[in-house]
């Protein structure tokens, strides 16, 4: 008889590896998860904790307890199975020959993916019989051959794919170093282990750094994964600053290697070898690789930033040593793109199957998840495609063999056709249409083409570098100056980056129809400053994420606001019953007394604030929101962060506060500061911001200046992720409701997809209500759809609206010693929900602050309450 399944760990109410008596409320979420993860395979729970409440560190203590408790259990079963059993035959879990079963190092191809062995022996012999002989060298033809394509065949073949798990490729060996170090045996897959996601490497740091205050820092095998731009150190690679450059160029050097021969005397008899080296210099040495790892084994859990330092100092790549070590990894840190999209998944190697993911920031996961199978091409993009793709066929099509020949050419109609539907335009008034994948394929008339082995081709065949080197080679001069410089061959206009993005809209086409709509911009025969282009909305978010739970032991998402419950529950998993989610919320650490919610209805005039999309540009409403702000920053100390709907309104705030004088009498009382909107000026901005305000607590008497104003926009990257605890943030000003745009075509067709999948489905009844929106239309103004919406959509867009609010003003709280007001400015704010059908925007608010939210009818009583919170807790404080 096989031994039962080991116990579950028992639950738990201490957790020793946390570094300070826990708060009730970290106990009790850690108890929660505990729980969540011990309830066995296929668990999933949602747990909710305000910023500020010690969320990371209690998931670190609790998920890596269970963890090790859980192997412990598993250790011990397998113990006492071994024991009961005598080590005979059936011990165990498994049977002899499983239990000693070694799996073969995976066998190398000795040909190109995508075609057997012949054909990669002919390769060669068609492109010279084609060229009648032997090219001089220094001839055209011998120059161009290197951007010649190797022969492929696909029909009816099986592409190599590599299975889950399985450590990915990193590029060959040096050709010093010995062939017993190519051929290192595959490492044991550890598991189960702990996966942990969140938004951005600030973040991942951040928990990185809260791992190190744990025990779990040295007693677990961390690695912390990063993108190529964060951890690349080839300087030739890294100057090309963008992410995409870098990405390409990394790819491209590891499939332009360089073939070695060596001569090898044995048996009497001289054999010729061939081995390869890869392009770049920082993965040819497998030693250092090695050295690498054992480095980061030694010093314990590393952030992307230690690993970055470590890879400069051994001269080895941290992003492919880093993702070597993942096999043997007991947690894995990483960024939401490298977990939750598939592709990524796959190219790193990742195994999901019996261990634990852990989703942080997870209150917008189902729009993060779909907007990352967006895709868009632009008509200048699809230009440059076709003329770089007639320019190929043109040199090549005499030596091409005839699986690229046809494959090419497959190609060069495709981009034609998406040319002419974007140009094509009858109706001036028109320039977006929307269908489904099969209305658009049928429109094109393209339908009777294999997409699918079209993307194999693209992407095992090499023809977007052999095309893209071309394409750069017929830019360089007659007098061989090429003044293309790296970063332009890598730029968002050139060829190797509008190819990829031509095979990122192809794999778009492989979706199920219902997964996503085709949104097609065309250009106005009377002209438009945008280009024209086709764009690819994904808006199934619930089969990306099935992917996920049908693979993990348990999936734990976190955040600090994760209501409405409901509508996560529609869109990532709407077949589970709510009964099955384990759901925890809990209040804040800080005591109600150190938070101050206002619902501010009117300005010091008496003019009613009404923010709303046709009345926030008037110019009697900026002036008053003027003399309101004027008013706060000489009751407010230090630091006033104001949020506003969008770059634009806030420049046409400034701009009217500017001329008006506002501003020169706000900086009487606050340095005032504005959020650029390039994401790399961010943190030059915050750091003057902060130095404004730690220098006028020292010298407020001399100058009268107390503190600073930062002007912020709701979504950008100031209002998640950073932190404006104590004197940062002591008053959070929201000025109105941040709802999106409805004129937004991808938030169109996300409401439309949503009011269609909340509504019952009726048993036995006609269903074909559900359908109504997949007819190819001319897509209606936001408002309309709204209009329309009975539940589901208008629900989904006012909760947009007011998880951002959430999220902005929630960016004050970061501590239990922390104090701040919080000021909705909008008339809106104030308004009840008087039936059970209609709903209140301060409904949606998190139950910390809903609970202390006054509503102030006047600005006097504003002031006055401002005045008394502060004079409370200075004293306090």
């Amino acid at each position: 008889m096989p031994a039962p399944p080991p116990p579950p760990p028992p639950p738990r109410r201490d957790f020793p590896a946390f570094p300070f008596a826990p708060y009730p409320i970290q106990s009790e979420f850690m108890s929660f998860l505990y729980g969540a993860l011990s309830s066995g395979p296929g668990a999933l729970a949602l747990l909710e904790s305000p910023t500020g409440t010690g969320k990371t560190l209690s998931i670190i203590c609790s998920a890596l307890q269970w963890l090790v408790d859980h192997r412990d259990a598993a250790a011990r079963g397998s113990t006492t199975a071994a024991a009961a059993g005598g080590g005979g035959e059936g011990d165990g879990d498994e049977p002899d020959w499983m239990r000693d079963f070694t799996p073969l190092p995976p066998e190398k191809p000795t040909a190109k993916k995508g075609r057997p062995p012949a054909a990669a022996a002919r390769s060669k012999a068609p492109r010279r019989a084609a060229a009648g002989s032997e090219k001089p060298e220094g001839s055209e033809e011998a120059e161009d051959e290197e951007f010649l394509v190797e022969e492929y065949e696909s029909d009816g073949e099986v592409g190599v794919r590599r299975e889950a798990g399985k450590r990915p490729h990193r590029g060959g060996g040096s050709s010093s170093e010995s062939e017993a170090d190519g051929e290192e045996e595959e490492e044991e897959e550890v598991t189960p282990k702990v996966f942990f996601t969140s938004r951005t490497h600030s973040q991942l740091s951040q928990f990185v750094g809260e791992l190190k205050k744990t025990e779990f820092g040295r007693r677990l095998r961390t690695v912390c994964l990063g993108s190529r731009k964060n951890l690349c150190i080839n300087k030739d690679v890294l100057k090309l600053g963008s992410a995409n450059w870098i990405n390409e160029r990394c790819l491209e050097l590891q499939k332009s290697k360089k073939s070695i021969k060596t001569k090898v005397e044995g048996d009497n008899r001289k054999v010729c070898q061939s081995k390869t080296s890869c392009g770049c210099p920082m993965i040819r040495k497998r030693g250092l690789q090695k050295e690498f790892k054992s480095e980061v084994s030694e010093q314990g859990a590393l952030d992307i930033e230690d690993l970055a330092q470590l890879g400069k100092k051994i001269g080895t790549c941290p992003y492919y040593g880093a993702r070597d070590m993942v096999r043997t990894a007991d947690l894995v840190v990483l960024p939401y793109q490298s977990l939750l999209l598939k592709s990524a998944r796959e190219s790193l190697g990742l195994n999901l199957k019996n261990s634990v993911v852990i989703i942080d920031e997870a209150h917008n996961l189902a729009d993060s998840l779909t907007s990352m199978y967006n895709s868009k091409i632009t008509s200048s993009q699809l230009n440059a495609i076709l003329s770089h793709l007639e320019a190929y066929l043109n040199r090549f099509q005499s030596v091409l063999g005839a699986g690229n020949r046809r494959y090419i050419q497959t190609l060069t109609v495709l981009t034609r056709s998406f040319l002419r539907v974007l140009t094509s335009n009858q109706d001036d008034a028109c320039t977006m249409t929307s269908m489904t994948i099969n209305q658009f394929l049928f429109s094109l008339d393209i339908d009777n083409i294999n997409i699918v082995k079209l993307c194999q081709y693209v992407k095992e065949s090499n023809i977007i570098h052999k095309v893209s080197g071309y394409a750069n080679k017929l830019n360089i001069n007659q007098d061989g100056v090429n003044h293309l410089s790296h970063q332009q061959q890598y730029d968002e206009g050139s060829s190797i980056a509008s190819f990829q993005t031509l095979a990122d809209f192809l794999r778009s086409l492989l979706n199920c129809n219902d997964n996503g709509r085709i949104i097609v911009a065309r250009k106005k025969f009377s002209g438009q400053p945008e280009d024209a282009y086709l764009k690819f909305v994904m808006l199934c978010a619930e089969k990306i994420f099935l992917e996920i739970t049908c693979d993990a032991y348990a999936v734990i998402l976190a955040g600090g606001t994760l209501q409405p419950i409901e509508e996560t529950r529609l869109r990532l998993f709407p077949n589970l019953p709510p009964s099955d989610i384990k759901f925890f919320t809990c209040n804040h650490i800080v005591p109600p007394e150190s938070i101050l919610p206002i619902a501010v209805t009117r300005g010091p005039s008496g003019k009613a604030f009404d923010f709303s999309y046709s009345s926030r540009s008037s110019h009697t409403m900026i002036e008053e929101l003027g003399r309101f702000l004027c008013n706060v920053v000489t009751t407010v100390p230090e630091g006033v962060v104001m949020f506003f709907a969008s770059y634009e309104y806030e420049r046409c705030v400034y701009d009217a506060w500017a001329a008006s004088g506002m501003i020169s009498k706000i900086s009487k009382k606050k340095h005032v500061f504005r959020e650029p909107k390039n994401s790399v000026d961010v943190e030059m901005t915050l750091n003057k911001y902060k130095e404004a305000i730690q220098s006028c607590s020292k010298s407020s008497q001399d100058t009268g200046v107390t503190g600073a104003l930062l002007l912020a926009v709701v979504g950008g990257k100031i209002s998640e992720g950073i932190n404006f605890s104590d004197g940062m943030g002591r008053c959070v000003v929201m000025v109105g409701l941040p709802y999106p745009s409805p004129s937004d075509v991808e938030l169109t067709e996300t409401i439309k997809y949503i009011e269609n999948i909340s509504k019952p489905v009726l048993v036995g009844g006609d269903n074909s209500s559900s359908s109504k929106y997949d007819d190819e239309c001319k897509l209606q103004p936001g408002f309309d759809i709204l209009r329309k919406c009975n539940k589901g959509g208008r629900e989904y867009y006012e909760n947009l609206c007011m998880k951002a609010v959430n999220q902005s003003i929630g960016r004050a709280i970061r501590h239990a010693n922390d104090y701040a007001a919080m000021l909705l400015v909008d008339s809106r704010y104030a308004h009840t929900s008087s039936n059970r059908s209609s709903s209140s925007p301060t409904d949606k608010l998190p139950q910390w602050i809903k609970t202390r939210l006054a509503c102030a009818q006047n600005y006097g009583e504003v002031h006055r309450l401002l005045h008394q919170f502060f004079k409370l807790n200075r004293q306090t404080h």
